[in-house]
């Protein structure tokens, strides 16, 4: 009977430890889904700020152009040069 007894007592604890493997598997998997919803936010939120640059760099440049135009007008209206 000891041999039986031993059996049965690794086959609960084997089944004991599959269950807490079961668990901790899901935990992680939680665990990743909330990372991965975070890094999506902050890379959603980096696009954003990169566009908003790339908005702004495309501004500048068009008011450098149209200014730059002006100055060309103004020094050839004036007769300078």
């Amino acid at each position: 009977m000891k041999m039986k007894d031993d059996l049965t007592a690794k086959i609960i604890e084997t089944h004991r430890d599959v269950k807490w493997i079961c668990r901790t598997l899901e935990e992680m998997k939680e665990t990743d889904a909330d990372f991965e919803a975070r890094i999506r936010d902050l890379e959603g939120w980096q696009a954003e700020k990169v566009g908003g640059e790339k908005r702004a760099g495309g501004i500048v440049a068009g008011v450098s152009g149209i200014v730059g135009a002006l100055a060309a007008w103004v020094v050839q209206w004036l007769g300078v040069g």
